[in-house]
């Protein structure tokens, strides 16, 4: 059997707030968004994304033209960003344990890379970056497909609603982690496979569902 561990990367892997409200700020005059402070992040993590965006006055239809601005600004403050305690720790673990360790992010992989590669973190896989909002249900489907893949052999880790709903769809299992950009209030309704509060209980969960799915 062969297993896989797919990560999201901002909130799950990378700690990329401070970076993302810069940005965002940076662009909201330009696109008449409402600006944020590191203290919203705590009402707004209560929301869905569709609340969010009526919340900021950003219309979901203006991402494709918001998408390269936000890619050119984190490539700039990439430094910025950094790993989550224990996250190195936790992925070597899982690669010691012989789990391919694979990344599917919104964030550009070039930046990601930065991120791995100023954290020491040699042990991924393959990088995946999506252009989309929503779409990762399909890239994860296309991903089992090119590797022959049953979706028992794969398991997906994520911190947003978003990440449930793809996996969902994608016939995959989810570990939703705590500590990113959704609330345990929002991501409830969705049903979660898994819910961790550390990155030390992720190693147990993915052993966990291995023995389940043998």
């Amino acid at each position: 059997m062969r297993n896989y561990v797919i990560f999201d990367f901002d909130g799950t892997l990378a700690d990329s707030r401070t970076v993302f409200i810069s940005a965002w700020n940076a662009l909201a005059d330009k696109f008449k968004f409402r600006k944020i402070s590191r203290e919203d992040l705590s009402s707004l993590r209560k929301l869905s994304i569709f609340e969010r965006m009526k919340y900021l006055n950003f219309p979901i239809v203006k991402t494709p033209f918001i998408l390269p601005d936000f890619y050119r600004f984190f490539r700039k403050y990439s430094k910025e960003i950094s790993l989550y305690p224990k996250i190195k720790e936790m992925l070597d673990l899982l690669e010691r344990k012989g789990y391919n360790i694979v990344i599917l992010s919104s964030n550009s992989e070039d930046v990601i890379k930065d991120v791995l590669q100023r954290n020491s973190v040699k042990n991924v896989k393959k990088i995946m970056s999506s252009k989309a909002i929503f779409g990762k249900d399909q890239m994860i489907r296309q991903f089992l497909k090119d590797h022959q893949l049953k979706t028992s052999e794969v398991i997906y880790v994520g911190d947003e609603q978003r990440d449930i709903l793809a996996c969902q769809g994608a016939g995959v299992k989810i570990i939703w982690v705590s500590w990113g950009y959704d609330g345990k209030e929002l991501v409830l309704e969705q049903n979660p496979d898994y819910l961790v509060d550390s990155p030390e209980e992720i190693v147990e969960v993915v052993l966990q569902h291995t023995r389940d799915e043998m």
